[in-house]
């Protein structure tokens, strides 16, 4: 299997602990990570999976495998910055999300678009993001609060 492992690119010690475990155990049992490749919950989980002995896939946002963090062993070079958060989902069988901010939230929801199950730790309670998020009832309420949106500072 390949597990793609979402998550932050800064991370405080006890979610980096939590990426590598999570890195330790899919390699133990066999299984290919696949990650943003870089920082963070991507280094931690690259490093977790390194030392069992793991294969390691880093979908990078830039034009340069050399950014790939040290304990990836498959860099993959897209040029495509934030727009590559559609093709880590897309390239495991499954999704691992831990926590981070609106990438990883952006990460999960292309899992769902691309119909790949998502396994949460200590992952997104989207009422505690720092984004601007409102719901709405109907769809007219929605467009309205979407164009009122438009019309507050940010």
């Amino acid at each position: 299997m390949r597990a793609s492992v979402i998550g932050g690119g800064t991370v405080t010690d006890e979610q980096a602990a939590r990426a590598e475990a999570v890195g330790r155990e899919l390699a133990a049992r066999g299984h290919v990570v696949v990650c943003g490749g870089r920082g963070g919950t991507m280094a931690a989980v690259c490093r977790g999976a390194k030392s069992e002995g793991g294969t390691t896939i880093g979908i990078l946002p830039g034009e340069r495998p050399g950014a790939a963090n040290d304990d990836v062993d498959i860099p993959t070079a897209t040029g495509l910055g934030h727009a590559r958060n559609a093709l880590v989902p897309l390239n495991g069988d499954v999704v691992i999300a831990l926590a981070g901010g609106v990438g990883t939230l952006s990460e999960i929801g292309f899992a769902g678009i691309h119909d790949r199950s998502v396994v949460g730790l200590g992952t997104h309670d989207v009422s505690a993001l720092e984004i601007d998020f409102e719901t709405a009832d109907t769809p007219t309420e929605a467009v309205a609060a979407a164009e009122a949106s438009l019309e507050r500072p940010r």
